[in-house]
């Protein structure tokens, strides 16, 4: 009896319920955590998906009867007295009924994207061959059926010729391959031309400040004339021909009428995708997909961010973490060597270390109005006064941009770097550094010939969590360079190549913008959910990448630590 009383305290004295309580709460949170990122998969990505066209029609209580044709985005139960508390005719022995969210299209004509809609009233849901799904780069998507094909106005193909749908694919291809021509021009070539005036006019303005007069601003100044003159020449041969891809691009047009007759003419050079989804099968749908999926990470944002793609913010997110990364290691690794290796212990650096505790504390916000205010306003003032007075009173690093955004980052990161190399140079063996001592080394030698490389792993450890930390944040970057929307990359062929100066977008702002700020919310809704999902495979991919590096850094010294 004694044993079979004591077996309960022995199994918990010997802690095994705490390692089966924290293997739990592990697996629990990792459920979760899959949980979670799975709901935003499968509610973003499912976005991309063609869905196919309903064409219904819905009588209201007046006996209007209004013909509807557009994607069914949700459906969902609710009350019967809900809807008869709006006006619905509802049966009073009728206690539920599901209504659906439709998605319209043809905003330009109805001025309404999305609408519920009961199942009341609602007639059986038909599934037209040849219905079409037309994504535009303005007024969103367009439901309804092709009639003809346009060339300069005058009708070419109707819609029951045997090769309509071949010619309406290839047209639209050429108008996409021509509509990247201009954007090409526009952006490299034009965008070039324009930069390289800028600069003339900044010379000049350089030079009068110098206070050059004279012959020799005389001469200066037919050299900029004759360099703006073959320059202007240059841009109306570029002009030209962009003016001769625009003819062309807009020699084509769809006219198409929505599923109550009306006809509306779309030119193919305002059109994305033409697509007939009640026709496709699952790999045609699965081809379609993945194209979409590929336009959503490598394009610019439309329609107020809820169409269109990312890519600005994808990028503007890693060159930014990049940048901070490069700024904050240094600093913070040769803070923690100063705190660990050569300050004097005493009240001075308890008082040091205790502040760098409590920095970790500090509300972000907080560290984004010190940067506005400091780094934008005082630093970057005081850059645009000693070193580009001739671009006044337009700032250059007087305004926020993705330096001071990245330097602002990493501040906020700068605590954690620190931290984690300090323990990491606390755990190194002080018989190795005796050892060096003892062979002849100096303790400079032996700091960063043995003690530090040994150190590296925790480093790395410190960065993963400032990456970590510093992709997330929001709140700060929307002071001190993040903005709506920046479609120009801070990276291009314009000396010096990257514009530090410039501001970005980012993903985390990217979010909080079209779910909290969007005209548009069902049409956003998604588009959060799948861009939650980017970043935080940005953020894996980041991590992966220095834990890789900390491993190799781990294995290549264990034998040293040993």
């Amino acid at each position: 009896m004694k044993n079979l009383l004591k077996t309960p305290v022995l199994w918990y004295k010997s802690g095994s319920p705490w390692i089966w309580l924290n293997g739990g709460a592990v697996t629990l949170c990792m459920l979760m955590v899959i949980g979670l990122l799975g709901l935003i998969a499968v509610r973003g990505f499912g976005h991309f998906w063609p869905a196919n066209i309903v064409l219904t029609s819905v009588t209201d209580n007046a006996g209007h009867k209004q013909i509807i044709m557009g994607e069914v985005v949700r459906s969902e139960v609710i009350a019967a007295a809900i809807a008869r508390d709006n006006g619905y005719k509802i049966p009073e022995e009728q206690e539920l009924l599901n209504r659906y969210l439709i998605k319209l299209g043809n905003k330009d004509i109805t001025s309404r994207d999305f609408m519920w809609v009961l199942e009341n009233g609602m007639d059986a849901w038909q599934y037209p061959r040849d219905a079409v799904a037309i994504e535009r780069r303005e007024w969103g998507n367009f439901y309804g059926y092709l009639v003809s094909i346009n060339e300069n106005g005058k009708p070419l193909l109707t819609q029951d010729a045997a090769n309509f749908w071949p010619e309406v694919d290839a047209r639209m291809k050429r108008a996409l391959k021509l509509h990247d021509d201009i954007a090409h021009i526009e952006k490299v070539r034009i965008g070039g031309i324009n930069n390289a005036i800028q600069e003339l006019k900044l010379e000049h303005r350089r030079l009068e400040l110098k206070g050059v007069t004279g012959a020799k601003m005389a001469e200066a100044e037919a050299g900029f004339a004759e360099r703006k003159t073959a320059l202007e020449a240059e841009y109306e041969v570029v002009k030209k021909e962009r003016d001769v891809i625009l003819h062309e691009a807009t020699r084509d047009q769809l006219v198409a009428k929505t599923a109550d007759g009306k006809e509306v003419v779309l030119p193919l050079d305002h059109l994305v995708r033409v697509t007939r989804p009640n026709e496709m099968g699952v790999f045609a749908k699965t081809g379609d997909y993945l194209k979409r999926f590929w336009e959503f990470m490598t394009t610019e944002p439309r329609e107020a961010n809820t169409e269109g793609g990312i890519f600005p913010a994808i990028f503007g997110t890693f060159i930014m973490v990049i940048v901070m990364a490069i700024m904050v290691t240094p600093f913070g690794v040769l803070a923690a060597i100063y705190l660990r290796e050569y300050a004097r212990d005493g009240v001075f650096l308890r008082i040091i270390r205790i502040s760098v505790y409590n920095l970790a504390g500090v509300p972000s916000i907080v560290y984004g109005v010190f940067g506005l205010g400091f780094f934008v306003y005082y630093l970057g003032g005081n850059l645009d006064q000693l070193f580009f007075a001739e671009s006044l009173p337009s700032p250059t690093f007087g305004t926020p941009g993705l330096f001071w955004a990245s330097l602002t980052l990493a501040l906020l990161t700068l605590p954690i770097v620190i931290v984690s190399t300090e323990e990491g140079l606390s755990r190194i063996p002080s018989t190795i550094r005796q050892g060096s001592l003892a062979l002849g080394a100096t303790k400079s030698e032996t700091l960063w010939k043995v003690v530090v490389p040994l150190a590296t792993p925790a480093m790395m450890t410190g960065l993963i969590l400032a990456v970590a930390r510093a992709a997330g944040e929001v709140a700060p970057l929307m002071l001190v360079g993040v903005v709506k929307l920046a479609p120009a990359l801070p990276v291009d062929g314009n000396y010096p190549y990257l514009h530090l100066d410039q501001k970005i977008m980012h993903l985390g702002f990217h979010i909080y913008d079209v779910g909290f700020q969007s005209p548009n919310v069902e049409a956003a809704r998604p588009l959060v959910y799948a861009t939650s999902l980017i970043l935080v495979m940005l953020i894996v991919i980041l991590n992966v990448t220095a834990i890789k590096i900390r491993n190799n850094l781990r294995e290549k010294y264990r034998s040293a630590s040993d």
